[in-house]
C-alpha cells in the first residue's frame, strides 16, 4: 500500500506512547498516510502522570521542521506542544518558509493528569500569534477556557468561546467537549459563517490518554487527502470514538485508545 498523503508532525513525545508524537504517527500511519516529525520536547511519563520534561532547543526544532520540508513537502501540518515563546517563535519562523495552508494547532497546555505543559508568556503569544497563521484550533474546554478567559459549562458556552476565538484571529475552532458531564459527547465546530455540532455517545472508561493529540492528528491526515474542513472534523471524531470504544486498556491510569483499529493486518503477517 502507497501512503495517501505525507503529514509532518511538531509536537513533543511521549515515553508511554499513548499521547504526543507517537500517538500522531499511530494516527497518521493507520490512516494511511506518511509520518514525519519535528520534536519539540521529550517528556517521561506514563499512564499515572508526567515525571519530567526536557525541553529541545528552539534552533533545532527550527531545523527538523525546514531540513524536512526541503526533501519531503507535506500536504499538512499538526502542531501539538509548544511550551514556550521561544518555541512558538521558531515555529512560527519556519511556517513563513513552509508555504503550507492545512495547518492544524492542538494547543496542548495541561496534561490528563493535570501537569502544566505550558508557560504563560507562551499562551499569549499562541493567541496572539500562532492561530492566525493556521486553518484549524482544536482546543479542548480547558484549554479554551484559558484562551478566551471565559467559563465553559454548557453547549452555549462552547459556541461562545468559539466565536470569541475567531474574532481574536483564529480562522476555524473545533471545541472538544468531552470534559463536560453529559451522557453524550458533543464536539462544536465553528467558523465565521457556520456552526456544526457532532455527537457521539460517551464511553465509561478511564482510557482516553491521548484522544486531543490522535484528534487533530486524524483531522490534519484527512486535511492532507484533500477532504473538506467540517469533513475531516467528523471523519476524526468517529476515528477516535473508534479507539475509545476499542482501547486495549493498558496501563494503571489513563490508559490510551486503539490507534489500530483501521487497521486489518493480512493473513501471512498474522
Amino acid at each position: 500500500m502507497k501512503p495517501n498523503s505525507k503529514v509532518l508532525i511538531i509536537a513533543g513525545s511521549d515515553s508511554s506512547g499513548g499521547a504526543g508524537i507517537q500517538a500522531d504517527i499511530k494516527t497518521v500511519t493507520a490512516l494511511g498516510s506518511y509520518a514525519m516529525t519535528a520534536i519539540t520536547a521529550i517528556t517521561a511519563q506514563n499512564t499515572t502522570g508526567v515525571q519530567s520534561i526536557f525541553p529541545i532547543p528552539p534552533k533545532e526544532i527550527f531545523n527538523q521542521i525546514i531540513f524536512t520540508i526541503k526533501d519531503i513537502k507535506p500536504n499538512a501540518i499538526k502542531i501539538g506542544m509548544l511550551h514556550s515563546n521561544k518555541v512558538i517563535e521558531s515555529v512560527i519562523r519556519s511556517l513563513k518558509d513552509s508555504n503550507i495552508k492545512n495547518i492544524v494547532l492542538d494547543p496542548v497546555m495541561v496534561a490528563k493528569g493535570g501537569t502544566k505543559l505550558i508557560d504563560d508568556k507562551a499562551i499569549k503569544l499562541l493567541r496572539d500569534k500562532l492561530i492566525k497563521r493556521v486553518i484549524l484550533i482544536t482546543p479542548n474546554i480547558p484549554e479554551a477556557e484559558i484562551l478566551t478567559n471565559t467559563s465553559i459549562r454548557s453547549k452555549e458556552d462552547m459556541i461562545f468561546a468559539a466565536h470569541k476565538l475567531i474574532e481574536i484571529g483564529a480562522n476555524n475552532v473545533l471545541i472538544k467537549g468531552g470534559h463536560l458531564k453529559s451522557k453524550i459527547v458533543q464536539d462544536i465546530f465553528v467558523s465565521k459563517s457556520d456552526i456544526k455540532i457532532f455527537t457521539n455517545k460517551r464511553y465509561k472508561t478511564k482510557n482516553t490518554h491521548g484522544t486531543g493529540c490522535t484528534l487533530s492528528s486524524a483531522i490534519t491526515t484527512f486535511l492532507s487527502c484533500g477532504k473538506p474542513i467540517k469533513k475531516s472534523c467528523e471523519l476524526g471524531i468517529n476515528y477516535v470514538s473508534s479507539g475509545i470504544r476499542t482501547n486495549p486498556k493498558y496501563g494503571k491510569g489513563h490508559g490510551p485508545i486503539n490507534h489500530l483499529h483501521t487497521i486489518n493486518i493480512e493473513r501471512k503477517f498474522k
